[in-house]
């Protein structure tokens, strides 16, 4: 399984919901609320499905709307890969 990078999240949640210039994912940005960067928990849903047609991680709703974090994201949906290495 493929590991999901910071890139391809930023990716995918401007596909799924748009970009504002101010709410760039960057290093920087892993530790900041998806809220304060200008997603709200629909524009997550809809990336967690985008995310599970393109690389079979499926989360529940629950999961998704738990996660508060680019990091915790990313943590989530790396979690299959990281335990079968």
């Amino acid at each position: 399984m493929a590991v999901i990078t910071l890139h391809d999240l930023a990716g995918v949640l401007t596909e799924c919901a748009g970009s504002d210039e101010d709410a760039t994912l960057t290093a920087e940005s892993l530790d900041v609320a998806f809220t304060d960067l200008g997603y709200d928990s629909l524009a997550l849903l809809e990336t967690a499905a985008t995310v599970q047609q393109r690389y079979g991680v499926t989360l529940s709703d629950d999961e998704v709307t738990g996660i508060e974090t680019p990091r915790e994201f990313l943590d989530l949906v790396n979690q299959p890969a990281a335990q079968a290495a």
